[in-house]
């Protein structure tokens, strides 16, 4: 041990010092820690274990301890306490392993109501559990030992991560053949593509936005007041008048968006803006259509119509879950952010009304959108 005479001596680094200097002067670290850098830089300068007794206020055993452990393992290994267990662990890896399985289980599986578990809930399951699983030390156990048996497998069965399951067997495939109508789009765009056959192709991307709420004031909004009220101020209360339905579909040339607003979305709609569609392209010319598997899309009656008007359409279906791939959904969101967004109406009508008006101002100035992650799946 190193003593008042013939003590070894403590070499420090100029990195080392300056560190040392900056943990002793900080409000921030632990006190121990302070204190031991304290120490340590007083015994590198030639302090006698005496004079750091006096100036620190630490005592003699303290300042042997941290200048020996400094001396055989260097000054991290003075500032730092050596981890020791006192006694064994109580509560095995077995017992930990069950926890585990229990966290992994849905409450619900268990005989209780709740769907996931809240860390209460699985304390109190393990503790009247425990017992009869074999491990009696859990029984007594409680929220933050099993928040740290949990934390060191990195679990946490109180929340939910969502994914979506490829429940269409020809995902990748109708991805492709969706995503070669954007490629073709874009090159026709551009002008490297020469357009095959004697007609025109147009290509439209199709599909509804249902449940679209018509909801009513009790009380005038109030404006903003400057220096006041810097918002809309408006009553919580609500009137609810109904819901429509949008069936729109946007040209992926132009960004020209047609669509009707209607109560529902049954196939006499949808077969009304197959009949929109036909009247606004030329005779001639195939109507491509990027839709999903919608009843209405593809029942009896729209095949029927669809018979009437042989080679008119052509029909490309996005993947089941993959409403993603439809452009159509951009218009819908520039929708809900721009004139749908706290709207407020007085009926159906109304509502009706307001929502042409709003795709009327976005025709008048048409965004025309492209797809851009062609190697999604062109491989």
């Amino acid at each position: 041990m190193a003593r008042e005479t013939g003590r070894a001596a403590l070499v420090l680094s100029a990195e080392q010092r300056a560190a040392l200097a900056a943990l002793a002067a900080s409000r921030t670290a632990p006190l121990r820690e302070v204190e031991r850098a304290g120490i340590l830089l007083q015994y590198a300068e030639g302090q006698s274990i005496s004079a750091i007794h006096r100036q620190l206020g630490v005592s003699r055993p303290t300042i042997y301890k941290c200048i020996d452990k400094a001396l055989v393992a260097g000054v991290n290994a003075g500032l730092k306490d050596a981890y020791h267990r006192p006694f064994a662990p109580v509560i095995t890896e077995a017992a930990k392993a069950w926890v585990i399985s229990v966290a992994c289980i849905k409450p619900k599986d268990l005989g209780l109501a709740a769907e996931l578990w809240t860390l209460s809930a699985l304390a109190r399951h393990i503790a009247v559990h425990a017992e009869a699983a074999g491990f009696p030390r859990l029984a007594r156990a409680g929220k933050s030992t099993v928040w740290r048996i949990l934390n060191e497998h990195q679990l946490k069965p109180h929340k939910i991560t969502y994914y979506l399951e490829k429940r269409d067997p020809d995902f990748d495939r109708k991805m492709h053949e969706v995503l070669m109508v954007y490629q073709d789009v874009s090159l026709a765009a551009a002008g490297e593509l020469q357009a095959e056959g004697p007609h025109p192709v147009y290509t439209i991307s199709v599909d509804e936005k249902p449940g679209v709420q018509a909801l009513g004031l009790t009380a005038p909004d109030l404006p903003p007041v400057p220096g006041q009220a810097p918002t809309v101020s408006r009553d919580y209360e609500y009137v609810r008048h109904g819901t429509v339905s949008i069936l729109a579909g946007i040209d992926l040339h132009t960004g020209q968006v047609l669509a009707h607003v209607e109560d529902r979305h049954r196939s006499s709609e949808f077969i009304a803006l197959l009949r929109t569609l036909d009247a606004y392209y030329p005779p001639a010319a195939t109507i491509r259509i990027v839709l999903d598997n919608h009843s209405a899309h593809i029942s009896k009656e729209t095949m029927a119509y669809l018979a009437t008007r042989p080679g008119r359409f052509e029909y490309v279906h996005t993947p089941k879950h993959g409403s993603w791939l439809n452009l159509i959904e951009c218009a819908f969101s520039k929708m809900a952010r721009t004139f749908l967004r706290h709207i407020r109406v007085g009926s159906v009508a109304e509502l009706k009304a307001r929502i042409l008006q709003g795709i009327a101002e976005m025709n008048a100035a048409p965004v025309v959108f492209r797809w851009k992650r062609f190697d999604l799946g062109l491989t």
